[in-house]
């Protein structure tokens, strides 16, 4: 349960940045978010990391336990469509059943298909096994899904006959409890292109947002849209931000350099856990609102145990598109409900 303020009249969130004013001023609390080209392998994804160096070195500790990107291409669809079907996600490292939504998607439309996936895991010989003293990792998460299954996600991939790009955010776990790394992923049946790596400005724990392209043809005209999947810290520590109260401003920072990252005119689509404690009105969500303005909101159910609304997409659409969104009535076995749209390409 959320802690409230005693005081009549003051609302939670009022005493929430209340304190963390004696906390910390909030223009330091969310500075140092720039983010510049990083080289790392493999060539075919292009990598942006913080500028900040005490950012970088944190990120390296993390970066050491983990494997390197998947990338696994399955022949795409060429039928033409002027519609496209996409879900964001957090399935919770394998309690969500995605077999099955897709199932359910494909049952309602036969649109092509994108997957914005938070929380997703890979397993193998890949994840290291021996690791250096300051190697940093997460403990280990995820539970089967509903049937009983709990598979990587290139496994998933493979089953249903999409494309994959994920990179690992973290180790799921020390080596002496599990072989797995977890992070997000996009899957299509489009093709898939210009894949791109976004480490965020370190809090907590590594995230790293994945971007791509994904291209069709409507009539004889072709598109491309950009899609992105990111996941940002729930909670932050240190001594310039109090756990809880801090984590608003902690998230402004890492979705600051996100979007710092995302600037263009591209047809854009952006959707993940973004941790809003407060909701629609958490800092995080009205900056990123503010830069995707194509975003309208019909559907404000809470996304997370059927009490926060932590998950959202961000539309930036150019004329004669049209996008539309709701939160899916089923969590598939997820402590998250997906978030799932229907984009236009064309009036």
């Amino acid at each position: 349960m959320l802690p409230t303020s005693r005081r009549r009249g003051r609302s939670p969130r009022a005493f929430f940045v209340l304190l963390l004013i004696v906390a910390c001023a909030s223009g330091a609390c969310v500075s140092g978010h720039a983010l510049t080209p990083s080289a790392f392998a493999p060539s075919a994804v292009a990598w942006l990391g913080p500028a900040v160096s005490g950012d970088g070195a944190a990120l390296a500790r993390w970066r050491a336990s983990v494997g390197p990107p998947v990338i696994s291409h399955h022949e795409p669809r060429s039928a033409p469509a002027d519609e496209v079907r996409l879900a964001s996600w957090n399935t919770a490292l394998g309690a969500g059943d995605v077999r099955g939504m897709v199932r359910a998607l494909r049952a309602r439309s036969q649109a092509p298909l994108v997957l914005l996936l938070q929380e997703v895991y890979r397993s193998g010989p890949e994840v290291p096994h021996v690791l250096d003293p300051g190697a940093s990792f997460a403990r280990r998460l995820g539970a089967a899904d509903p049937t009983g299954r709990r598979d990587e996600i290139e496994t998933i991939a493979a089953d249903l006959g999409l494309s994959v790009f994920y990179v690992p955010s973290m180790r799921n776990g020390g080596p002496q409890v599990s072989d797995e790394d977890r992070g997000n992923a996009i899957l299509t049946d489009l093709p898939l292109t210009d894949l791109s790596a976004i480490e965020l400005p370190f809090e907590r724990q590594r995230r790293v947002a994945v971007a791509a392209t994904v291209n069709g043809v409507a009539g004889d005209s072709p598109w491309s849209l950009r899609v992105v999947s990111a996941h940002l810290d729930n909670v932050t520590t240190g001594p310039k931000r109090a756990w809880f109260v801090g984590s608003e401003y902690a998230r402004v920072r890492q979705v600051r350099g996100l979007l710092g990252a995302l600037k263009g005119d591209a047809p854009m689509v952006l959707g993940g856990d973004f941790n809003t404690w407060f909701g629609f009105s958490d800092l995080t969500y009205v900056e990123t609102a503010r830069a995707f303005p194509g975003t309208t909101v019909s559907d404000r159910r809470p996304t997370f145990r059927g009490v926060l609304r932590l998950d959202h997409l961000f539309f930036r659409l150019p004329p004669g598109w049209h996008a539309q969104f709701s939160r899916g009535d089923s969590g598939y076995g997820s402590d998250h409900r997906p978030l799932i749209a229907t984009i236009r390409v064309r009036s």
